[in-house]
């Protein structure tokens, strides 16, 4: 009897290497889509506060609410140096209640 080195796999050590990582695959990517549908969420949250600080600060300021799709308080690099945020989740803009001043809209 001779012995000789085996280089690589076999197509039965390669499956099975393919089937341990598709389980693991099953299990942890809808966890990481739940985070990070999670995370953009609160996002979502963290800048409709930060709006809302803002557009109180306008108020202060001018003695008005900015307009509601929030175009002038958007334009001032005072309130928003980077730009009006937008949604995390649908990359949609934010827009404010005209008598509360409150961001309208936004529930995820």
């Amino acid at each position: 009897m001779t012995t000789q080195n085996r280089l690589g796999m076999s197509l039965l050590e390669l499956l099975s290497c393919l089937m341990i990582l598709g389980v693991l695959a099953v299990a942890v990517v809808p966890r990481l889509v739940h985070k990070q549908q999670t995370t953009r969420s609160i996002a979502c949250e963290v800048n409709k506060q930060n709006i809302e600080i803002q557009v109180l600060l306008w108020k202060r300021q001018y003695g008005s609410w900015p307009n509601t799709n929030l175009a002038d308080i958007g334009a001032s690099t005072t309130f928003f140096p980077d730009g009006l945020p937008a949604c995390p989740i649908d990359n949609g803009a934010y827009s404010i209640d005209a008598t509360t001043g409150k961001v309208a809209g936004h529930q995820h």
